[in-house]
């Protein structure tokens, strides 16, 4: 399965455009980590993709339905699958690879990435910087639906500190808000 298949499918099983954009970052947010560790890029933007692609539909089943219907409808690979799993810790499915271990970190921490974005007056995440999103990580006030555990959790199974996951996860956001601004073809 490529990034355009998985693409397609988010689109077709997610219809409120909040939920496409959070997988969009945690996409963004684990290709960041697939170069960082010298991984498969391209595997970790599917399993970003795709990690939530059935919550909506099916919020009583996620994430079993979605890898149920991937098992069956598509060539997602065995890893992909278990980490989809494993990023809803009431499945009891361990996190053993990296590439599972890397979407339960950032799947959280995507959601206060963008919120301290949009409480800025131009919403723009560019314009977050790390001190501030420290202080509002500590603010379990600010964007109380982030479950600050698992963020510190994801970071510790990675085995990298808080303050630098938050910065590889900001500047991963901040990135691909660079890119998406050059538009079509102007990235370099």
């Amino acid at each position: 399965m490529n990034r355009n298949q998985a693409y397609a499918l988010m689109l077709e099983h997610t219809p409120s455009a909040s939920l496409r954009r959070h997988m969009l970052n945690v996409e963004t947010a684990m290709r960041w980590y697939a170069r960082h560790w010298g991984e498969d890029e391209e595997q970790y933007a599917v399993t970003g993709l795709l990690h939530d692609f059935d919550y909506e539909l099916h919020p009583d089943e996620h994430p079993t339905w979605g890898v149920a219907y991937l098992r069956e409808h598509t060539d997602a690979p065995p890893e992909v699958l278990d980490a989809i799993l494993g990023h809803a810790t009431y499945t009891g499915v361990p996190r053993e690879t990296r590439l599972a271990k890397s979407l339960f970190a950032v799947d959280e921490l995507t959601g206060l990435v963008q919120a301290a974005a949009l409480i800025r007056p131009d919403r723009d995440v560019r314009g977050v910087e790390l001190p501030s999103l420290k202080k509002r990580f500590k603010n379990r006030a600010f964007a109380a639906g982030v479950n600050r555990d698992e963020v510190e959790q994801g970071a510790r199974e990675l085995g990298v500190d808080l303050d630098e996951h938050l910065g590889n996860v900001l500047r991963a956001m901040q990135e691909a808000a660079a890119v998406e601004d050059e538009g079509p073809g102007q990235a370099t």
